[in-house]
């Protein structure tokens, strides 16, 4: 690298963020190295039929290459040809996901320095077939012996890899998000909604985030305040019809909402903000929830414990997340003080403050 600050950025869909996680980290690191003089590339995934190209963006590099197909397939072929464009120069890489680590063995052939972020634990995801499983984590170890550093988004995902060898080689950095004290109140006239007047849920709807279980609680007696639950629910999937069967009068599937204005309103006006995630790191979804000041309840485990801090509440199942919702949802005082300890749990350990130089240590660590 002759010294220069030069940086490839691989593994998310590309910026500006148009999904989710990786995408919003890429979107707040990339520009943010520019700025501190590095040179940084982002791969961008393009959909099929479109032209490979070139351009900038906010300072960054940006390779435009688009997939020849849709879906998983798709993916991994962009996946795949990045990593070999990647590897022919001698810029240092970062990898969001270790989903793609079959590839990585190339990086260390032709002698890459490489960080990735292992992100959380996808074997355990109960959506995924055997097979898929036992693919997920054997690329988590191939990860983890061919990255020159490893970044951890949650203090258990560190001490897990820890535990397999490599902490000398790991990190702790966890996601960041944008802390949020206005938003405008119109977007939410759409659905007929009023500032602390809805709770609210995002997730992808899967069994392992507790859709159903929510939707059951909130849907057990009449309640003074509706649902919002955002995801894409298709006709024919079972569990997405399991969800909208279990769903009362008081329960609204806007459906999958892409416009992150839109979304924060959202999350900065609601009542409360469920998060039933069960499996993970650190989920950017409820980090952004602390940033917008919403007051969380939370699935009650390791994971949504540490991120979500003290002043949430918690829940284990179906019958205890109705309690919960029983005992707070008409409690003004308690809502206003978890609102405040959201907004102290995201200045503590989540803005972009804190996150962005971080990880430019990692980075600079591995050059």
């Amino acid at each position: 690298m002759s010294g220069a600050r030069r940086l490839r950025i691989l593994g998310s869909r590309g910026i500006p963020n148009r999904h989710g996680g990786f995408e919003s980290c890429a979107q707040h690191l990339a520009p943010w190295l520019v700025e501190r003089g590095w040179d940084v590339t982002v791969y961008c995934q393009e959909p099929p039929g479109t032209q490979r190209r070139q351009g900038t963006w906010r300072g960054v590099r940006l390779e435009h290459v688009p997939a020849p197909w849709e879906g998983a397939r798709g993916s991994v072929w962009f996946d795949a040809w990045c990593a070999r464009h990647a590897a022919r120069h001698d810029d240092l890489l970062l990898t969001l996901g270790f989903n793609t680590a079959v590839l990585f063995p190339w990086y260390r052939l032709r002698g890459r320095r490489h960080v990735v972020n292992m992100d959380g634990v996808e074997w355990r995801r109960g959506k995924w077939p055997r097979p898929v499983r036992a693919w997920f984590w054997g690329n988590s170890w191939i990860a983890g012996y061919g990255a020159t550093h490893l970044i951890a988004d949650h203090p258990d995902i560190e001490a897990m890899l820890a535990r397999r060898g490599w902490g000398r080689r790991v990190t702790m950095v966890p996601y960041g998000a944008d802390r949020l004290d206005t938003a405008p109140v119109d977007p939410l006239r759409a659905w007929r909604l009023s500032p602390r007047g809805y709770g609210l849920v995002i997730a992808r709807p899967e069994p392992e985030n507790s859709l159903l279980e929510i939707v059951r609680a909130w849907s057990s007696t009449p309640r003074a305040y509706p649902l919002v639950v955002l995801g894409a629910y298709e006709a024919g999937h079972p569990y997405h019809v399991a969800v909208r069967a279990a769903a009362g009068p008081d329960v609204i599937f806007p459906g999958a909402i892409y416009d992150t204005a839109i979304v924060q309103v959202l999350r900065h006006h609601a009542r409360l903000y469920v998060h039933g995630h069960t499996v993970g790191g650190t989920n950017p979804s409820l980090v952004e929830a602390l940033g917008a000041g919403s007051p969380v309840l939370a699935h009650d485990n390791t994971f949504n414990r540490w991120v979500a801090g003290p002043g949430a509440r918690f829940f284990r199942d179906e019958p205890s997340c109705a309690a919960a919702l029983a005992a707070l949802l008409d409690d003004d005082a308690a809502l206003e003080a978890m609102r405040a300890a959201s907004h102290a749990r995201h200045a503590e350990a989540f803005t972009w403050e804190r996150v962005l130089p971080a990880y430019e240590a990692v980075l600079l660590s591995a050059i």
